[in-house]
């Protein structure tokens, strides 16, 4: 987004589990220490997994497990049906050091659909694999393989955003606990998981003179540029207790957007900011997308190591109920503009994502299929005076710019009859709920269909933008701030949460706000391409 940057509890065996992880981290206690030592080549002791652990794009049968340690080691994983461990299935992973800021994120296949898995990570001396550090715990449930099972997930982004950080007076990023304790089956990240422009000073004033106080690191004093700047801006968030046991409960599907980089960002753009002494965003956006893959376990980056082949976008599959389409609206776009070209084949997918895109979802069997989008279609986002950031620019008229290519996109799920797709995002900081239709439409060659906002997560909200009529949007429904930039002590926290039924197949969203509050539900009805 283009805003300025200032100064229900788990079962008991769940809780079980938890214990286990939250004594790993209790190094890292919110209003003390902000973690421990820097990782180094000779400690003594065995080595140590106090940033907790996190598993992403689990399915039916496969899952990533991420940990990191204090020191070079070997990471093994322990599955098992139980949370006593009485039997484990071992999955070796990799040898972890400083050439990945001692991260590691192995790979589980052959997991058993619909059940919940229990899992520990323990940490070996490389040289003496007989001294291992305590293991650290986490649990999933792997997608089902029957549809009368249901499914259930929440949605958010925007974390540590606009200088609002880990507040130890208010118990660091609630929304993270409140999320945990709704036990979903997977969390999908938004994007803007890190603010890696966005510098956490000690405290803030606020408007009413009270004082916001933040967790503070020495990666957080500047924008990042260096690759362990990046890193850094991924440990702060972990250096939060709600963030690394919902972690230890609950994977998550991640995508990135600009802030993982920097504001607004675009390839081939080159820099005019004096914060910034390397200029060329190409060089940042590489070194933040190695720190990303080294702290978030996405399944198409680590098949690849994180090699130039890799890639943000793919589909995660959750059943015969769900399809989750990750889109990468980011890496492939083109220059953000005044948006008025009559033809733009790049867009802001780029021309291979879309038509992998478009195959997937025709090919896709299950009744919804989630369009996970990192920025809305019909919201304008403006970049600058001119400029726009995202789909829309403000011309209620006929498709241009970046609007040809959500055109097509419309398009083809219209006649193509492709059933029950349903558009998330966050990044505008307030949430909301959009309904799409032809008959209101410059553009009429689509079927309906809904987009859902929700976020900041844990950032700064912001007032609701406006809306471009190209593709017909109605806000049937928000909840935003009447200014820019309200701290997160004066308006709450947001995130979604989408519930299919296995039954009836209904898909129910509830845009939910911090302290419990359900602002906005509606039921959606399988089966069909618009709705």
């Amino acid at each position: 987004m283009s805003q300025p940057v200032p100064g229900s509890s788990p079962s008991p065996a769940r809780r079980g589990v938890l214990r286990g992880s939250l004594a790993a981290s209790a190094a890292l206690a919110l209003g003390g220490a902000v973690g421990p030592a820097a990782p180094a080549f000779a400690l003594s002791g065995r080595p140590g997994a106090a940033w907790g652990v996190r598993a992403g794009d689990v399915t039916a049968s496969s899952g990533l497990v991420w940990v990191r340690a204090d020191r070079p080691a070997r990471m093994l994983v322990e599955t098992s049906a139980t949370d006593s461990f009485r039997r484990v299935r071992r999955h070796h992973g990799p040898l972890v050091g400083a050439g990945t800021d001692f991260t590691g994120t192995t790979a589980l296949c052959g997991l058993p659909a619909g059940e919940q898995v229990h899992y520990r990570v323990t940490l070996a001396d490389p040289d003496d694999p007989r001294r291992t550090g305590e293991p650290v715990t986490g649990t999933f449930r792997t997608a089902p393989e029957r549809r009368r099972d249901g499914v259930r997930f929440l949605w958010s982004g925007d974390i540590a955003g606009q200088g609002w950080g880990i507040n130890p007076d208010i118990g660091g990023f609630r929304a993270y606990e409140e999320m945990r304790r709704l036990d979903p089956d997977f969390f999908l990240c938004s994007g803007d998981s890190i603010y890696a422009d966005g510098v956490i000073e000690p405290r803030v004033t606020l408007p009413d003179g009270r004082i916001w106080r933040n967790v503070t690191t020495p990666e957080k004093a500047k924008v990042a540029e260096t690759l362990d700047e990046y890193r850094g801006n991924f440990r702060y968030n972990l250096l939060d207790h709600n963030v690394r046991a919902f972690h230890a409960q609950v994977p998550s599907v991640v995508q990135w957007d600009d802030h993982e980089v920097r504001n607004n960002w675009y390839p081939g753009q080159i820099l005019d900011d004096a914060r910034y002494t390397e200029k060329d965003v190409d060089v940042l956006a590489s070194r933040a997308l190695r720190a990303f893959t080294e702290y978030t376990p996405v399944s198409t980056l680590h098949a690849r190591g994180g090699s130039p082949g890799g890639r943000m976008h793919r589909v995660v599959r959750h059943g015969p109920l769900l399809d989750v389409f990750v889109l990468d609206m980011r890496a492939y776009r083109n220059a953000n503009s005044p948006g008025r070209q009559p033809d733009d084949t790049t867009g802001i997918l780029g021309a291979e994502q879309l038509r992998r895109l478009k195959r997937e979802l025709a090919a896709s069997t299950a009744v919804w299929k989630v369009i996970a989008a990192d920025l809305p279609l019909g919201l304008v986002v403006t970049d600058g005076a001119a400029d726009f950031e995202a789909v829309a620019q403000g011309d209620p008229g006929a498709p241009l710019g970046r609007e040809l290519q959500i055109a097509e996109l419309l398009r083809f799920v219209k006649h193509r009859r492709v059933t029950g797709t349903v558009w998330l995002t966050a990044d505008v900081h307030y949430t909301s709920a959009q309904h799409y239709a032809p008959e209101r439409a410059a553009f009429k060659d689509f079927a309906p269909f809904w987009e859902f906002v929700s976020g900041p997560l844990a950032a700064g909200g912001f007032p609701a933008n406006a809306l471009d009529a190209t593709f017909g949007p109605e806000r049937v429904f928000v909840r935003a701030p009447e200014r820019a930039n309200v701290s997160p002590m004066e308006s709450p926290q947001y995130f979604g949460e989408v519930d299919i039924d296995g039954h009836s197949g209904e898909l129910t969203v509830r845009l939910r706000a911090e302290g419990g509050a359900v602002l906005f539900t509606k039921v959606l009805q399988p089966g069909r391409v618009g709705q």
